[in-house]
């Protein structure tokens, strides 16, 4: 067959895919209403703790003073630290995420204490995330508070007063939207490719349709390409309404590129868009797939991808599964996309890791859609 031909085939079945999803109400309401309730519910804000943050610690003098305070910071069961000699060691960490705040005891710190001056123990933390911003905040000062009251009763008198001096990178007035809108967009995505295209793609295997199609010429790459081909872009259009109503709704700072986010959000759809077609080849059933794509795509996006809950603060073997989790390495980038600018190193990991799953979903997915009547 001519390559004109199968260009024709394949245009055919876009738009018939294209008309499709024009005259289902379900696919408006998934893709351009559920999305606003979510980005409304999220705009207004969430607080949760989170436990055993990942912090660095820079002891800029060493002295019995200033390592006993370290020991402090480091007994603390709230925090992960790791210790240096000097901030700059942690400052690509902080931007990359890896750690969540950066601690600092000055070198003069011995010195303004024996003087009886206002020693300070600087906080730099990531103000990209500010329920976990305030607490490294509120523990620091904590841990320095019970630092002094021991200091005090093992020498029975009462030092200086330590202030605690805190720097918020990114989010200065940590502000709980411009935290929680660009990680709902991942939702509102996952929500899109998945839940949609297994719903979508289910209904024509109880119709009938979809072994009516498999007996024309059409090929299984050919139908794939055809069913994904629309919901891709109606994914990233409701990603772009979400964006803009992020940044002129709720006022969350752009500070990256359009070409970082189109090209993170349009690699996360492979995997979003495979695992939506895995689940409708498998079940060929409306009920099992939205019940399939929620417990296999949603609630792990929502639950296990550091959206609401700190992935350190996980059991062992659940942080394992959520390197699995597409939304994982889209969640992080979206955020430092609108709050921190482009840092490409950080997407160009999470981008090949989501190209990846992508590629294993498609694959299996591909496997499961045999050219055939089931």
């Amino acid at each position: 067959m001519s390559r004109s031909s199968r260009t024709r085939r394949f245009a055919a079945l876009v738009r018939k895919e294209s008309f499709q999803v024009i005259r289902d109400p379900s696919s408006i309401l998934i893709a351009f209403v559920l999305p606003l309730i979510l980005l409304f519910l999220f705009g207004y804000g969430v607080s949760l703790d989170t436990t055993r943050t990942r912090v660095g610690l820079a002891i800029e003098e060493t002295t019995p003073l200033t390592n006993d305070l370290a020991a402090s910071f480091q007994a603390s069961r709230y925090f992960s630290v790791t210790t240096g000699r000097d901030r700059r060691l942690f400052e690509e960490d902080l931007v990359l995420s890896h750690i969540r705040g950066i601690i600092v005891i000055p070198a003069d710190f011995s010195r303004n204490y024996a003087a009886g001056n206002r020693p300070q123990v600087q906080v730099i933390v990531d103000g990209s995330d500010p329920n976990t911003a305030n607490f490294v905040q509120n523990y620091v000062q904590g841990a320095v508070a019970n630092w002094q009251l021991q200091q005090q009763s093992e020498l029975a008198a009462g030092g200086p007063p330590i202030s605690v001096e805190q720097r918020f990178w990114f989010n200065p007035e940590l502000t709980s939207r411009s935290f929680l809108v660009p990680g709902s967009i991942a939702i509102v995505m996952t929500l899109v490719g998945t839940l949609l295209t297994s719903l979508v793609v289910a209904r024509e295997w109880e119709r009938g349709t979809m072994e009516a199609m498999m007996a024309t010429p059409v090929t299984a790459a050919e139908l794939l390409a055809g069913k994904i081909l629309p919901y891709f872009v109606l994914g990233l259009t409701s990603m772009t309404l979400c964006v803009l109503l992020a940044i002129f709704l709720f006022g969350v700072p752009f500070r990256g590129s359009v070409l970082a986010l189109y090209a993170l959000s349009a690699v996360f759809l492979m995997p979003a868009l495979g695992q939506g077609l895995l689940i409708s080849a498998i079940t060929k059933n409306q009920f099992l797939a939205s019940q399939l794509a929620l417990i296999t795509a949603f609630l792990p996006a929502f639950l296990l991808s550091g959206f609401l809950f700190e992935i350190n603060s996980m059991p062992t073997v659940i942080q394992w599964i959520t390197f699995i989790v597409p939304a994982r390495y889209l969640i992080p980038s979206l955020q430092t996309v609108f709050l921190a600018g482009d840092i490409w190193p950080m997407f160009l990991h999470a981008i090949l890791v989501m190209f990846l799953i992508g590629s294993v979903l498609f694959l299996l997915a591909a496997r499961s859609t045999r050219k055939r009547i089931a």
